[in-house]
This record gives structure tokens, sequence and C-alpha cells, in this order.
């Protein structure tokens, strides 16, 4: 059974900085990218930033670009998202997602609970 665990989120203040993690666990299947997503109150879910699993390469939404920053730990089989100059509108659940397989034509399956990120004004 493949788990994603969320930690980090919290409270904080606009400008401010949080890192979440994503502990991935149970990884019988082929990991193509890692990536994060984040879902506001009444808001459908949107994409933040993603990361090859294999080579690193990352794509980044453009309003977290220069701000946040996605990076992962190969053998330990962790991802983070570093968060900077925090701003009100990035108050979210925040979700790790993995897409298994070879290619980018597939989806992300596998989700963790989400953590909650709450950025006051």
């Amino acid at each position: 059974q493949v788990q994603l665990v969320e930690s980090g989120g919290g409270l904080v203040q606009a400008g401010g900085s949080l890192r979440l993690s994503c502990a991935v666990s149970g990884r019988p299947f082929r990991l193509y990218s890692m990536g994060w997503f984040r879902q506001a109150p009444g808001k459908e879910r949107q994409f933040v930033v993603d990361i090859r699993w294999s080579g690193g390469g990352t794509y980044y939404a453009d309003s977290v670009k220069g701000r946040f920053t996605i990076s992962r730990d190969y053998f330990k089989n962790m991802v983070y998202l570093q968060m900077n100059s925090l701003k009100p509108e990035d108050t979210a659940v925040y979700y790790c997602a993995a897409k298994p397989g070879t290619t980018s034509a597939g989806e992300y399956v596998y989700w963790g609970q989400g953590t909650q990120v709450t950025v006051s004004s």
C-alpha cells in the first residue's frame, strides 16, 4: 500500500516561510514524478509544482514561481516544498501526490491527506 504523509503546515504571517514535507512509503511502483497541489475553501484543487523523480526537473505554477521551491531526497523517498514570501492567497490545504509510470502521460494516482497552510495578513 502506497502512502504519502505530509507535514509542516501551520499558521504564518504574510511574508513568512514554511517548509512542507512529504514522506513516501510502500513504493513498489516506478515513480515518474511527485507534485504539490492545493485547495482553498470553495475553490477547485490547483497544481502548484512538480518534480521529476529521476533527474529532478521541475515545473512551477506562475503564482508561486520565485517564491516556492520543490526538492526531493531520492534515497529517503522524501519531497519538500519550501514556501517563502507567503501571501494570504496561499492559504489552502496542500496535498502531496505521486504519479507512477515512466512518462508524463499518466495521472497523479496517490495522494496524501493534506496539510493546512494558513497565511494571515
